[in-house]
């Protein structure tokens, strides 16, 4: 299975959906608060290429965006495969 992180903080609608689909796929994934922990927001905007938003989702290192991005992918059909549920 893929390593899946995903940059969050606890009040957002967007980090919430975007879990809501990982969780429906049945996939592990890191959380990594940005409001407890502070100093891993620098991190996740240099790993995002300048974005400031969350959720920031990376499957195997490779930025994937935010909510919008993901479920873009998962219309697509292009989500499960990047999350090794392709079969």
């Amino acid at each position: 299975m893929p390593t899946i992180e995903i940059y969050t903080n606890p009040w957002c609608g967007y980090c919430a959906r975007a879990k809501k689909l990982l969780d429906a796929k049945g996939v592990r994934y890191e959380e990594i608060d940005i409001e407890a922990q502070p100093r891993r927001r620098p991190e996740m905007v240099d790993r995002a290429g300048g974005r400031t938003s969350v959720p920031q989702l990376f499957i195997d290192g490779q930025h994937i965006g935010g909510c919008d991005d993901t479920y873009a992918l998962e219309k697509a059909g292009k989500l499960d495969p990047l999350l090794g549920l392709a079969g």
